[in-house]
């Protein structure tokens, strides 16, 4: 199939596809003899399994290492799982951060008057903070 059904498939854009093939994500598929690239079922499934990895935050560097163990049929579940948790770890520490900038944010808006006088916390916080 072409890209733009590869796309369709998978629910990856073709710009997206084209950087995973770059990137060694994605084998580069046969072309063929219009040039068109012609991707399979298998280069489909592999393109899921990647947006899929991509939704639960794994970088490339790890999904390429989840990949490896997709098609590893001896490997161990305790690895998968390993970087599973260790994801999940990471995810908790920038939820965790965000949260802290959230209620940061919304205690200097609460400080800030918001009415017609330039004097604002928000803005002496900003030029203040380093």
């Amino acid at each position: 199939m072409k890209i733009g059904a590869a796309s369709e498939a998978s629910g990856v854009s073709q710009r997206m596809i084209r950087h995973y093939e770059k990137i060694g994500l994605v084998p580069q598929p046969p072309r063929r003899d219009s040039g068109y690239r012609d991707y399979s079922e298998a280069d489909v499934q592999r393109l899921r399994f990647i947006a899929n990895a991509r939704d639960l935050g794994f970088p490339i560097e790890e999904i390429r290492t989840l990949l490896e163990l997709w098609s590893d049929r001896g490997r161990s579940s305790a690895d998968v799982k390993r970087l599973a948790t260790t994801r999940a770890d990471e995810l908790h520490r920038k939820a965790q951060a965000l949260e802290r900038m959230r209620r940061a944010l919304l205690d200097l808006a609460t400080r800030c008057h918001g009415d017609d006088r330039p004097d604002c916390p928000i803005i002496d916080t900003l030029e203040r903070r380093s």
